[in-house]
């Protein structure tokens, strides 16, 4: 067995005012086991299977309000009975000695009438469409915001961020990747805007921004995180010079001194035999002042390397995080893995997929 401190992914870091113990982050994951957008108790269990002394995990997507919905059984944090049913899940996090950051969400047009109020249509930046089908969820035409509606969603955002802070979180996360509704304004694929939140970069990131700003003057620099997709294609949101994208956003960031900015990498890439990470951020990786986390794709072998070599801060993990429940255990033993089975990633099961995975 490794030492400990021979595994970089297992070494101490500072984030913020955050003593992690470990680098090894549980990413954000749709889970859909929130019935009628409200958490339920056996999210108790599932995060803090998860959790472990000085450990970063993020929660799953939650909505910011009524508008911000798109799959089924997703959690939200506008209302006063989503706020009391999160608090007992994070104390069981904390209680572990885990810290434990809300992702804060909108999806735009990633959406349909379902799940609208009134059933009304989803807003977005934009009237396009998505293309129907994919996930077999059919998406409905969206509505094109209004220039002075934006502040009343960007003020949304500071809410929820209230809102985490309330029900005991110790920051927050702002979902500015996966073709949701920042990145539908950032990415000049979907944006087709012509007053101040469209057409150049700077008019295209405004937004983004602008949430940033809020939620930081409402808890606290050292309390917020933004996850960051430029390179991606979710939902039909990629953009034309997605390097330029993610440069000038990390650079605007830095006057915020926010605590981490967390870039999902492109695909991987076939590398002879091997599934290699691409290391596209590395620009963004050098220009961003805070922690840098990573996504995508990640194993223990290419974590430990994105450790060492001073190419991120922290890597953060998803299906394999979800399907070994104790992971930061098993990297420190360098143990097998169980497969995850993604079959049941978004079923509605309280237990089958999500909290049964074995331990060690």
């Amino acid at each position: 067995m490794e030492a400990p401190n021979s595994v970089p992914l297992l070494t101490p870091y500072k984030m913020a005012k955050f003593d992690l113990s470990h680098r090894i982050v549980l990413a954000p994951m749709t889970r859909q086991r929130s019935y009628g957008n409200v958490p339920q108790p056996h999210a108790i269990l599932y995060y803090s299977q998860r959790a472990s002394k000085g450990g970063l995990l993020i929660s799953e997507g939650t909505g910011i309000s009524d508008t911000a919905q798109g799959f089924e059984g997703s959690p939200g944090i506008w209302t006063k009975e989503q706020v009391e049913a999160w608090t007992p899940i994070v104390d069981a996090v904390h209680e572990k000695g885990g810290i434990f950051f809300c992702q804060i969400a909108h999806v735009g047009r990633v959406s349909n009438t379902d799940f609208q109020p009134n059933g009304q249509a989803p807003i977005s930046c934009t009237n396009k469409p998505l293309a129907n089908g994919i996930d077999e969820v059919s998406f409905s035409v969206p509505r094109r915001l209004e220039t002075e509606e934006i502040p009343m969603v960007v003020n949304d955002f500071r809410l929820a961020a209230r809102n985490a802070i309330e029900a005991g979180f110790d920051g927050v996360e702002i979902h500015g990747a996966h073709g949701f509704l920042i990145e539908q304004f950032m990415k000049d694929q979907v944006n087709d805007r012509t007053d101040q939140y469209g057409g150049s970069l700077e008019n295209r990131c405004r937004f983004a921004l602008e949430v940033v700003e809020a939620v930081v003057d409402e808890i606290g620099a050292d309390r917020v995180g933004i996850r960051l997709s430029p390179f991606a294609n979710y939902s039909e949101a990629g953009d034309s010079n997605p390097e330029a994208l993610g440069l000038y956003m990390v650079n605007a960031l830095n006057k915020y001194e926010i605590a981490y900015c967390h870039m999902v990498e492109p695909r991987m890439i076939e590398v002879g035999e091997k599934m290699e990470v691409p290391k596209s951020l590395l620009p963004m990786r050098k220009a961003f002042k805070g922690t840098f986390i990573v996504v995508g794709g990640y194993d223990r072998e290419e974590g430990n390397n994105a450790i060492s070599t001073g190419y991120t801060d922290l890597v953060a993990y998803g299906r394999i995080f979800l399907a070994n429940p104790d992971l930061p255990r098993r990297f420190e033993l360098n143990a097998p893995l169980n497969k995850y089975n993604r079959e049941t990633f978004y079923i509605s099961d309280p237990v089958v997929g999500y909290t049964d995975y074995p331990f060690l």
